[in-house]
């Protein structure tokens, strides 16, 4: 059953679609200014210009995702996310176990917080050179 639109979990899913096509300028227009976003040992940042600046750089070397999601639920503004992102790089596809935590509020995100493994896509990715 799909969410009602404009509901928080709506508003969440939205968010993530346009995250897995790497559409920052669509995924930021459901950030809102005074978001306070934390993932996972990046630390945290403050609206969508964080947002951006924390997740543009780890994107920029994907040429592909596909977030599965394992597990969605949603109480009032909450909506709890549990995932399994799959990220194409050049040399192959890389798994990350991601659980995000939103709180929803007049049609935005205002808190999003991501909990992983950092060990987990660290030792998947690539050697630098």
């Amino acid at each position: 059953m799909s969410p009602s639109p404009g509901s928080p979990l709506a508003i969440v899913q939205a968010f993530m679609a346009s995250m897995e096509k790497m559409d920052y300028d669509s995924a930021l227009k459901y950030v809102s200014s005074e978001c306070a976003s934390t993932n996972g040992p990046l630390g945290t940042v403050n609206g969508p210009a964080g947002v951006r600046a924390m997740l543009e750089p780890f994107f920029s070397m994907m040429l592909e995702n596909v977030f599965v999601v394992l597990r969605e639920t949603a109480a009032g503004p909450i909506v709890f996310l549990e995932r399994l992102e799959r990220h194409r790089l050049p040399t192959g596809w890389i798994e990350l176990p991601v659980t995000g935590v939103f709180e929803v509020h007049n049609g935005q995100i205002s808190i999003w917080n991501e909990y992983f493994d950092a060990a987990t896509i660290q030792k998947q990715l690539p050697a630098a050179s």
